[in-house]
Order: structure tokens, then sequence, then C-alpha cells
């Protein structure tokens, strides 16, 4: 079986960004190479997030590979280094909020039965997603770029609540706009959770 922490340590590593090793501990204790990557959805196993964190990566490595080709423009506008970072760490807000849970449902037969499920737990630094994100990142003293701030802040597009303001609905349009690595984080959290992803077997 692939190890996905040393996978997506040696990703971090090759950006060679100042402290970047200091951000791997915070992450370990954190509890990020364990958590689930959602209660009832995409990656709610352990270390659903480090696995949906690597697929995003490597699906937004992909498209920079082939938006280039189509366009060589797009190269200088989407580092190398930008890519790996952002992708690997939009969800860094998720570590540390899900609880191991036993929760009930109905089986295929109409009884009740027991399964190892997960309870989510907002109260220890209640923010919203993407911004809470960079939030932690900037924290741990990674020196995050405009570009991957807008990126990690807005990937979650519209299922983030704040999309139901018209004003940050303007925002999200806006960074797309100004930065192509904002539509590829998006486009690679789409692709990777609805496309790659193990969903709950209900």
């Amino acid at each position: 079986m692939t190890d996905y922490k040393e996978e997506f340590i040696n990703l971090l590593m090759s950006t060679r960004r100042e402290g970047i090793e200091y951000v791997i501990e915070d992450l370990e204790e954190l509890g990020f190479f364990t958590a689930p990557a959602s209660t009832n959805f995409h990656s709610n196993n352990e270390q659903g997030l480090l696995e949906h964190s690597l697929k995003v990566c490597k699906v937004g490595l992909m498209l920079r590979e082939q938006m280039i080709l189509m366009n060589k423009d797009l190269e200088n506008q989407l580092p190398l280094d930008s890519v790996i970072i952002s992708t690997l760490l939009h969800d860094v807000c998720k570590s540390n909020i899900y609880k191991p849970a036993v929760k009930k449902r109905k089986n295929k037969y109409g009884v009740w039965e027991e399964y190892k499920g997960y309870d989510v737990d907002y109260s220890k630094f209640p923010l919203g997603h993407g911004e809470k994100s960079v939030i932690m990142l900037l924290r741990m003293g990674l020196d995050l770029s405009d570009e991957e701030i807008m990126a990690i802040r807005w990937h979650m597009t519209a299922w983030d609540l704040a999309f139901q303001s018209p004003e940050m609905r303007a925002n999200i349009n806006t960074a797309r706009e100004k930065t192509p690595l904002c539509c590829l984080v998006q486009t690679a959290d789409s692709l990777a959770t609805n496309m790659l992803e193990q969903k709950p077997v209900l």
C-alpha cells in the first residue's frame, strides 16, 4: 500500500519553502495525517483527509501540465510550488474538527445497526472553511503568495456559505479572473471529490 504520508511530505518538501518542515510538524500535531475528509461525504475514513489532499494535488498537477501545453503563457502563472502548496494544504482547516463516534443506521433489511463514524466539532477555532485554512497556514509561518491565499480561500466556490452573498460571489469571480491558480484548485478539488473518492456505503 502506498505510504500516503511519505508521499505528501516529499511533495511539500519539494517546494523548498522556508519553514515547510515546521508546517509539517504542526500538521502532525493537529492530527492532519489521520483525520477523515468529512463526516458523511467523501473520504470519511481514517487518513481520508490525507488521501483527499494528495488526489487534489495529483489532479492539479495533471491539469497544470495539460493547460500549459494548450497555453504556454500559463507556465509563469501556475508555478509548480504554488500548485503543490495550494492543493495539498487547501483543507488544513479540517485537521482537528472530526471526532470518532458510534452512530446508528438502518441496514438494507430495515434493521438498526451501529457503525463507526465521525462527529464534527468547530468550537476550537470557529471560522469558515477556506479562510480558516489560510489563517492556520500563516500562523504556522508559511509565506503564502496572494495567488495562493486566493486559491485556498475560494476553493469551495458555490459550496461555501459565503457564496450566498452577492459581494462574496463577486470576490470569488474576481479571484478567478486574477489568477488561474484559483480556478485550477477549485477544479482539482471538485474532480478529486466527485470522481475519484470513496463515498460512504449506506
